[in-house]
């Protein structure tokens, strides 16, 4: 049954990884080898508890005689809820997050993005927009950030070779932006959540790394676009329809949002409670606000169908259930034993978390990013000292590596993906265009962590 597991997985990642061409959602087959990969290990639960927890199911017994059904109810309480745990934290979290932009988005206050980037120069367009989003990356989730600064991109530039180019830069610097704060991606939420790193640490050793790897590429693209480029400026969109804020109360609302949002990681310090927790309040509070900005439009009939943010539609549930499903699966063979001997195999063939780094990256642009990153994670739990223990070393390279080289290919994050959908960019393109450019960035970016690391040590 271990091998049936293991099989599972392996197919899992080879959908997810063919995903675009077989035209099968990512998200459904996480969710499949989360759910049937747990009945399989129930259907044969008394062999995995005796072989992985014999002496935490003797404790629970307290005495009692083995059957069927305290074996399940042991796997229920005792294993399976941890797993669910893990993946409801990052689940909730991405849940306020995405709806935090989206009540930001529809009140105008990222109206100043359009604003500020007004202008036909390329340079000036390219690094004001890729730098918006670097900064909004770090502290929302990378998709939507993504397809925010995607859908104000597509609105100004008419060339669709230079959208081309503009998106992937997007793309990376969302990617790079979240990957050295702990609430900007999903691998720096689970490695915060598990104590693995702490905020401050993580961020004050990626921060470097995740610039070079950002502005090397972005410097070469730029090299790409012609100095004007073909700009269609469009009227400021009309929010009659379901909001009258003024410019204060938008910049009020994007300050209680955006700097809530920063406030987590202190609220996690002094409660030691879940940063979704920390999310959640702050979403509250932004919904109470506007609200109450837009008291007057709540009863019209134009707000009926605008009360509750659209982030709660198709597309965003997709990634929620992506990360659940993936968390689950990888979390049923890690109760099997596989991962402590691949850890094991690792550790005597290769040895080197560096080695292991550069081809955990490579595995994300082909895989997934999260979904390789999350495996790396459930590899080794840690320890009190060296590259495994809080902020080691090898915490810090799955993060940077698996994020960063994600973006090598379009089909490596949910980022790229919908780059893919929205210019229609083809593979190929994208291969011989952007990815080398990618790839110097991202080597870069390890040898500056290498430093960091051998000096900080």
């Amino acid at each position: 049954m271990t091998l049936i597991i293991v099989l599972m997985l392996l197919l899992s990642y080879l959908l997810i990884a063919t995903g675009h061409l077989t035209g099968v959602n990512k998200a459904a087959i996480a969710m499949f080898l989360g759910t049937i990969g747990w009945v399989v290990y129930v259907i044969w639960g008394n062999d995995f508890v005796m072989g992985q927890h014999a002496s935490e199911y003797a404790e629970f017994l307290a005495g009692e005689q083995s059957t069927s059904k305290t074996v399940k109810y042991f796997i229920y309480d005792d294993i399976f809820l941890r797993h669910v745990g893990r993946a409801a934290a990052i689940v909730m979290f991405l849940l306020a997050t995405m709806t935090t932009i989206e009540i930001l988005n529809n009140n105008g206050c990222f109206d100043f993005i359009s604003e500020w980037i007004r202008t036909r120069n390329s340079k000036r367009l390219l690094w004001t927009i890729t730098l918006a989003t670097f900064i909004l990356s770090a502290t929302l989730d990378n998709l939507t950030t993504t397809t925010l600064m995607l859908v104000i991109m597509h609105g100004i530039v008419r060339n669709r070779r230079q959208r081309m180019l503009i998106g992937s830069a997007i793309v990376l610097a969302a990617c790079c932006g979240g990957c050295f704060t702990v609430i900007g991606d999903c691998t720096g939420l689970l490695l915060w959540g598990d104590e693995a790193i702490t905020a401050t640490r993580f961020s004050a050793y990626l921060a470097l790394p995740a610039l070079v790897a950002w502005i090397v590429p972005t410097i070469f693209i730029n090299r790409m676009l012609p100095s004007r480029l073909d700009i269609e400026w469009q009227v400021a969109p009309y929010r009659g329809d379901d909001t009258r804020l003024n410019r204060w109360q938008r910049l009020l609302m994007l300050i209680v949002g955006i700097g809530g949002l920063w406030f987590v990681p202190t609220f996690l310090s002094l409660t030691r409670l879940s940063p979704f927790l920390g999310a959640l309040c702050v979403l509250s509070v932004l919904w109470v606000v506007n609200e109450a900005f837009n008291r007057k439009l709540m009863n019209a009939d134009q707000m009926s169908q605008r009360r509750f943010p659209r982030v709660l539609q198709y597309g965003a549930i997709q990634q929620m259930l992506f990360v659940m499903g993936i968390m689950l699966g990888i979390g049923v063979v890690a109760e099997t034993g596989v991962l402590h001997s691949i850890a094991e195999w690792v550790d005597t063939y290769i040895g080197n978390i560096w080695i292991v780094g550069i081809l955990s990256g490579l595995l994300s642009s082909i895989v997934d990013s999260f979904t390789i990153a999350v495996s790396n994670i459930s590899l080794y739990d840690i320890t009190t000292a060296g590259d495994y223990a809080q902020n080691g070393a090898y915490w810090l390279v799955v993060a940077f590596s698996t994020s960063v080289g994600g973006c090598l290919l379009s089909v490596g994050s949910a980022c790229g993906i919908a780059l893919m959908q929205m210019e229609h960019i083809r593979l190929s393109w994208y291969v011989k265009s952007i990815a080398p450019k990618v790839l110097c960035g991202w080597l870069l970016g390890i040898a500056v962590l290498y430093a960091e690391c051998a000096l900080l040590s």
